[in-house]
């Protein structure tokens, strides 16, 4: 009786513990892009992969716009490669509507998220929200 007394806080401590999330996911602000919106999107853990939604747009002077994007999935299947980098996904290219092979570095504070088709790549640097 005495050892269960021990070991329950410790299970039930460990069941309430939330599992760790993979330092990509949050919030984050793109760079502008050719129509000079930035948007906010959303890296959440799918599955054993990450997968990123359009949550927010907004114009140059940081007004909120409502655009065909917001609630749309922008890359998916991102999966970690070594520490701070992820690759293996897929991101959408609203602007030219394409898809391309998606890999991304986390440095800090910025993700640097890059598409390729074929052996044309450019990408945008990223900045945390929260």
């Amino acid at each position: 009786m005495t050892r269960f007394r021990l070991l329950a806080p410790l299970v039930f401590v460990s069941l309430a513990a939330p599992a760790f999330a993979d330092p990509a996911v949050g919030l984050w602000r793109t760079e502008p892009d050719r129509k000079n919106l930035t948007s906010h999107v959303q890296i959440a853990q799918c599955g054993a992969s990450l997968c990123g939604t359009v949550l927010k747009a907004f114009d140059a002077q940081g007004k909120e716009v409502k655009t065909a994007n917001v609630g749309k999935q922008l890359f998916w299947d991102l999966k970690p490669a070594s520490a701070g980098t992820y690759d293996g996904g897929t991101v959408f290219v609203p602007l030219l509507n394409v898809k391309a092979n998606a890999k991304a570095k986390l440095s800090g504070n910025t993700l640097r998220v890059t598409g390729c088709k074929g052996l044309v790549c450019d990408g945008q640097t990223w900045t945390r929200v929260n």
